[in-house]
């Protein structure tokens, strides 16, 4: 088995702002475009038997810019529902539901928790050592969903993926050690 490779899309308006961003679809800023060519070196030695996107632009523009030929649009790869938070900062939703966690109690109109582990669950079932997929496989998607995502890979609740910071344009490593799931690389940063 091979690794899976998680890139997170470049910048966006909405990202740089802190506001909940799901199925609105932004393109990447200037400084986004930047952060996904800036991933294309960093890239390079890697040779992927699949490259999966999420479907909104900015991840497949991500893709693009990065150097990875995209072999399917995933929609289990989408970010996390956010519903009726869809385009709100944190601060924002907390004035009329003082408390309020994403990672426990998940979005109005929107998806929970356990859905979004739900769909990681799926995209992980697809790839190795569960799926057909042999070599290092590349998933280009978005920061919450991808948090579930690791989270889901070593053992851990969706909500665990609040533990799991993860910038604009960085790269994470998922893979095993003696049979263990791990999380070789995360969040790293690319020059």
């Amino acid at each position: 088995m091979g690794v899976i490779v998680l890139i997170r899309h470049g910048e966006t308006e909405w990202s740089a702002a802190h506001r909940h961003t799901s199925y609105t679809d932004l393109p990447l800023t200037p400084d986004g475009e930047r952060q996904a060519r800036a991933l294309r070196p960093a890239l390079s030695g890697w040779t992927f038997a699949a490259v999966l996107s999420s479907p909104r632009r900015r991840a497949r523009h991500t893709a693009e810019l990065a150097g990875l030929p995209v072999t399917a649009v995933d929609a289990d790869l989408a970010e996390w529902n956010y519903g009726r938070y869809e385009g709100l900062t944190t601060p924002e939703i907390r004035a009329s539901r003082p408390g309020w966690s994403l990672w426990t109690d998940g979005c109005s109109d929107g998806e929970s928790p356990e859905q979004v582990g739900a769909r990681a669950d799926r995209v992980l079932d697809r790839l190795p050592p569960g799926g057909d997929l042999a070599g290092d496989v590349a998933l280009v998607g978005h920061g919450h969903f991808t948090r579930v995502l690791a989270a889901r890979w070593i053992g851990l609740p969706p909500a665990a993926g609040r533990l799991l910071r993860l910038d604009t344009a960085t790269l994470s490593v998922l893979g095993t050690e003696h049979e263990n799931r791990v999380l070789q690389r995360w969040n790293a940063p690319v020059s």
